[in-house]
């Protein structure tokens, strides 16, 4: 975004993006439609619109095009603000869904007050690419459980039951517990699993590399129980730059982490949490969480006060109080970025012993 916010533009721009063709819709500074058209989704086709010419607002919606397509317009000059679809709800609402009239309404939004789209910060290409290495990782682990889960269930669909066992030892434990009649069908499937697993053991090795030599701030972060490499580099991937944040515990709500709210009058309801955010990122901070209240988590402040909340009883404590673990991480990881303080799980007041007189 740009730090000039009291230029004042002449022409604002809707860019509805598609993944071949986009269209536009340009809203001059008394409100009127001077420009419509549709062009390429390509680098040289909005280099020809946009390339060389007057100084402008464009308003895009988050998608996949999104993130070169507004580092690409900066690069041209432009000023550039790339919505938030949540904030955009009229426009799913409205009875004349098209591309020519949603170009219309980021046009118009964006001209009245760009702060109404809530936009979003796209993060570097560096970073880009990086995080793709974990979310690569995580299509390949998502894979690999849906093989798992068929497998079982199959065998289960007979009779049988396969040992328990982790998932990366699954081939070879499970083989020989596999149905003769089954065979055919799931002995191939053992050898895509175990392919799968020597691909994930590939990718942990490169994040490893990556926090090693791009990302060392991560060490601060590995500090707390049940925060691994994983879980550090794609914090600080998504968060990118954690001084854009006002406060820590504002981070929770960029990662949906907290419940919405719906007050009316007296009825103040008990609603879910936003799930706004990343949704990886989400996942793997309530997977740590899941770690530091379960059996293997070491003793630490978080725990306790985690063990607490899920003791309180009701129907649903536990899954409260592992989110609210998971939330109260996030503004934990947040500050040991900031700070860059030696993590102490359990503070204690040292109490310096008074030396007795003579």
């Amino acid at each position: 975004m740009e730090k000039n916010r009291r230029w004042t533009p002449e022409l604002t721009i809707g860019v509805d993006l598609g993944d071949r063709f986009s269209r536009l819709c340009g809203v001059d500074g008394s409100g009127e439609v001077v420009e419509e058209g549709r062009l390429q989704t390509t680098e040289a086709s909005l280099g020809r619109r946009f390339g060389g010419s007057e100084r402008c607002r464009v308003v895009l919606e988050v998608g996949t095009h999104s993130p070169w397509v507004s580092r690409l317009l900066r690069e041209l000059g432009h000023e550039v603000w790339v919505a938030n679809p949540r904030q955009l709800r009229l426009i799913y609402r409205n009875d004349r869904k098209s591309d020519r009239v949603d170009a219309e309404y980021l046009a118009r939004i964006g001209r009245l007050d760009p702060k109404l789209l809530a936009p979003v910060a796209h993060r570097g290409e560096e970073s880009q690419a990086d995080l793709a290495v974990l979310r690569s990782r995580e299509v390949l682990v998502g894979a690999r459980t849906r093989l798992v889960n068929h497998v079982r269930g199959a065998v289960k669909s007979v009779g049988g039951r396969l040992p328990s066992c982790s998932t990366a030892s699954f081939p070879k434990k499970v083989r020989g517990a596999i149905p003769g009649e089954l065979e055919p069908a799931l002995v191939p499937l053992l050898a895509e699993i175990a392919r799968l697993t020597r691909q994930i053991r590939r990718y942990d090795w490169r994040i490893e590399r990556l926090c090693e030599e791009r990302y060392p701030e991560t060490v601060v972060l590995r500090q707390v129980a049940g925060v691994g490499a994983i879980t550090a580099l794609c914090y600080m991937l998504t968060l990118e730059d954690p001084t854009r944040f006002p406060s820590s515990r504002s981070v929770g709500t960029y990662l949906g982490l907290v419940p919405r709210q719906r007050d009316s009058g007296g009825s103040e309801p008990q609603l879910r949490i936003s799930k706004a955010g990343d949704p990886m990122l989400r996942r793997l901070l309530v997977g740590s969480a899941h770690y530091i209240l379960g059996p293997f988590g070491p003793d630490t402040e978080l725990r306790r006060w985690g063990l607490k909340l899920a003791e309180r009883g009701g129907k649903a404590a536990k899954k409260r109080a592992v989110v609210a673990v998971a939330r109260k991480l996030a503004v934990l990881l947040h500050s040991l970025w900031l700070t860059g303080e030696v993590y102490e799980p359990i503070r204690t007041e040292e109490t310096e012993a008074v030396p007795a007189a003579a």
